[in-house]
C-alpha cells in the first residue's frame, strides 16, 4: 500500500494539489488523467520521492519495494543492457556486486567466505539464480532482441532506450510500479504485451497515459487531477469518461425525477459491466463496476474543446486517385509502386513501421515535396485541410494568436468570427493575445485544429493528430472525426482513435503495400494479413 496524507504543492501562486488524502492499495491499477498542466507527472515525481510536497507526507508499508520507469533515457549509457533491467532491483543488484567484489579479491580471507556465504544464501532467497534470465525474457517480450542484450545502453536508438527502462521498472516483480507515459514510442505488438503483463500483475501500479485504448485495458481505477483535487473513481477511463458525462446531462435535466436519474445510471453500470466481460480485463477486476454506488458517479467539471468539422462544400465522387507512388530519401526507399482510389467517405488509416513513410505521403498529397515516382490526382471539388506532426514552419512570428488564425480566413476578416475558432478550442479572454512563439506543443496543435475547422475542408489529412494533447482534448478530436461525413486520411499511434475512426487500412513498406476496406482491429488480428507483411518487410 502506497498513501498521499494531506498532500500539497504550489508553485508560487499557482496551486496543483491542495490536502489531498489518497490511497492506492494491492492487486489494483490506477489511471491517473488530467489536463495538460494538470500536474499529472508531478505528482508521480511525488509518490516516487524525486520531488518533495509544500505540505503532507507519502507513506509506504513497511518492507515494500518501489520501482519508477526512468525518464533520464542518458543514465545507464554505460552499462549493459541486460544489467541495465537487473540494476532495476536495487537490493538484489547491490548484492551480485558485493558477491563480484569478494570473490575478485586477490587475498581472498575466511572472513571474506563467511561473508560470500552470507550473501549467496541472500541472493538464492530472492531467487537471484534466475536474475539473468528473467531480465532477458522481459527484455525479449518488449521487442529487444538477444542479440542486443549485451550492448551497451548508449548503443541503443531511443525507441529502444525506452523499451530497456521499461524493463528495468518491471523487473524482480516490485510491490508498487510507477509509470509515465508507458506506451510511448511501443508499437502495437508491444503495448499489447505491456497490457499482458500488467493484467497479470497482482501488485500496485499507478500510470499516467494518454493512450485510452490502454488505460481502458489495465485501469481498475481512475485517479483526477482537477481543480486543486484529486478524486479516486473505480473503472477504466471510457467507464470514467461516460459516466461522468451522463451525470453531467442529468444535471442539467431539470424535468427528470431522482428515480429515474437514478435508474438510468443503474442501467449504464449493469450495461458497462456486461461489455467488460468481452475485454482483456480480468473478472475480478470487472467485479469492481459491480459494486460502485450511484453516489460515486458525479459530473466531470473538465472542459472539452469543441471540435467541429463542417463542410463548406460537398465533395463530388471524384476524391482522389494515386498511381505507381514512390518516395526514396537518399538510399532508403520508403515506399514503392502505391496505387489506390480513394472512396467518398472514406476514412483510412496509414500504417508503416517508419513513419517518415507516412509523414512524406501526406506532404507529396498537400504538394510540399515531389515523389520520386508516380501521380495523384484530387477531384475538381476537393478542398483539403492538413495537420501535420511538424508544425513548426507555421509558428515563427511573433503574431497574437487572433493575427495569426486571420491570416487562414479567406473570406471573414472580422475578430468575433476569429475569436469563435480559437474559443472552441479552449482558447478565451486574454490567452488569444498569445504571441506564436510562446505556446506549448499542445497549443500549437489547437490552434492547427482551429485552422482546420476555419477552412471547412471536405478531405481532412492528420499525420499523427493526437501528438501534444490532452485526454479531452484526444476525446473531442475523436468524436468529431466519427460524425465528418467526409473523408479523413489519417495516421495515429492512437489505438481508440484509429480504431474507431476508420473504415480502411493501408500499410507502406518498402517492397510494396497493403490495402484493406477492414477496422484497425480486424487488420492486426487478421492471420492472412500478419503473413502478407512478413513477407514485405522481409
Amino acid at each position: 500500500m502506497i498513501a498521499a496524507v494531506n498532500l500539497s504543492l504550489q508553485y508560487g501562486k499557482r496551486v496543483l494539489f491542495d490536502q489531498v488524502n489518497i490511497k492506492f492499495t494491492e492487486g489494483n491499477c490506477y489511471g491517473v488523467i488530467g489536463a495538460n498542466g494538470a500536474g499529472k507527472s508531478t505528482f508521480l515525481k511525488i509518490l516516487a520521492g524525486d520531488v518533495d510536497p509544500n505540505s503532507g507526507s507519502v507513506v509506504i508499508d513497511p518492507g515494500k519495494r518501489m520501482a519508477v520507469l526512468k525518464q533520464n533515457h542518458f543514465e545507464f549509457d554505460e552499462n549493459t543492457v541486460l544489467d541495465t533491467v537487473m540494476m532495476g532491483h536495487t537490493v538484489l543488484w547491490k548484492i551480485m556486486q558485493d558477491k563480484d567484489t569478494i570473490y575478485a579479491k586477490p587475498d581472498f580471507s575466511e572472513e571474506d567466505g563467511i561473508k560470500a556465504s552470507e550473501l549467496e544464501s541472500v541472493f538464492a532467497e530472492m531467487n537471484g539464480w534466475n536474475a539473468e534470465s528473467d531480465a532477458a525474457a522481459l527484455l525479449s517480450g518488449l521487442g529487444i532482441p538477444e542479440a542486443d542484450h549485451y550492448l551497451l545502453v548508449k548503443e541503443l536508438n531511443g525507441n529502444q532506450k525506452v523499451r530497456v527502462l521499461l524493463a528495468q521498472a518491471l523487473y524482480g516483480n516490485p510491490d508498487i510500479l510507477i509509470l509515465d507515459e508507458p506506451t510511448n514510442d511501443l508499437d502495437i505488438q508491444t503495448v499489447s504485451w505491456l497490457e499482458d503483463f500488467l493484467l497479470e500483475f497482482k501488485n500496485t501500479v499507478i500510470v499516467v497515459s494518454h493512450d485510452r485504448h490502454f488505460l481502458d485495458t489495465v485501469c481498475t481505477h481512475v485517479v483526477d487531477i482537477d481543480f486543486k483535487a484529486i478524486k479516486l473513481y473505480t473503472g477504466n477511463y471510457s467507464f470514467w469518461y461516460q459516466s461522468s458525462q451522463l451525470a453531467l446531462s442529468q444535471r442539467s435535466s431539470s424535468n427528470k425525477k431522482a428515480e429515474e436519474k437514478k435508474k438510468e445510471l443503474q442501467e449504464f453500470i449493469a450495461r458497462f459491466s456486461a461489455n467488460a466481460s468481452k475485454s482483456k480485463q480480468a473478472t475480478s477486476r470487472r467485479k469492481l463496476l459491480e459494486k460502485i454506488s450511484i453516489d460515486d458517479i458525479q459530473p466531470s467539471t473538465r472542459r472539452y474543446p469543441g471540435i467541429i468539422f463542417h463542410q463548406l462544400r460537398t465533395a463530388g465522387d471524384q476524391i482522389l486517385q494515386v498511381d505507381n507512388l514512390s518516395y526514396s530519401t537518399g538510399d532508403k526507399t520508403l515506399f514503392k509502386k502505391l496505387d489506390f482510389y480513394v472512396n467518398k467517405g472514406d476514412k483510412i488509416a496509414f500504417l508503416s513501421k517508419d513513419s517518415l513513410a507516412i509523414s512524406s505521403l501526406f506532404q507529396i498529397l498537400m504538394g510540399e515535396i515531389i515523389p520520386s515516382t508516380g501521380e495523384f490526382k484530387f477531384g475538381q471539388t476537393i478542398t483539403k485541410a492538413y495537420l501535420p506532426n511538424d508544425n513548426s514552419k507555421y509558428f515563427e512570428s511573433e503574431e497574437n494568436l487572433i493575427d495569426w488564425l486571420r491570416q487562414f480566413s479567406e473570406a471573414e476578416k472580422d475578430e468575433a468570427y476569429i475569436r469563435g475558432f480559437l474559443g472552441k478550442m479552449l482558447f478565451t479572454g486574454e490567452e488569444t493575445f498569445k504571441k506564436c512563439t510562446v505556446l506549448s506543443g499542445g497549443e500549437k496543435v489547437r490552434c492547427m485544429v482551429s485552422r482546420m475547422m476555419l477552412a471547412g475542408a471536405n478531405v481532412l489529412i492528420l499525420d499523427e493528430p493526437t501528438n501534444h494533447l490532452d485526454l479531452e482534448s484526444i476525446t473531442a478530436f475523436n468524436n468529431s472525426l466519427k460524425d465528418f461525413p467526409g473523408t479523413v486520411l489519417f495516421t495515429s499511434h492512437d489505438h481508440e482513435f484509429t480504431q474507431t475512426v476508420a473504415n480502411r487500412v493501408i500499410e507502406l513498406t518498402p517492397k510494396g503495400f497493403i490495402d484493406k476496406l477492414v477496422t484497425y482491429d480486424e487488420y492486426i488480428t487478421d492471420e492472412k494479413i500478419s503473413v502478407q507483411k512478413e513477407s514485405l518487410y522481409a
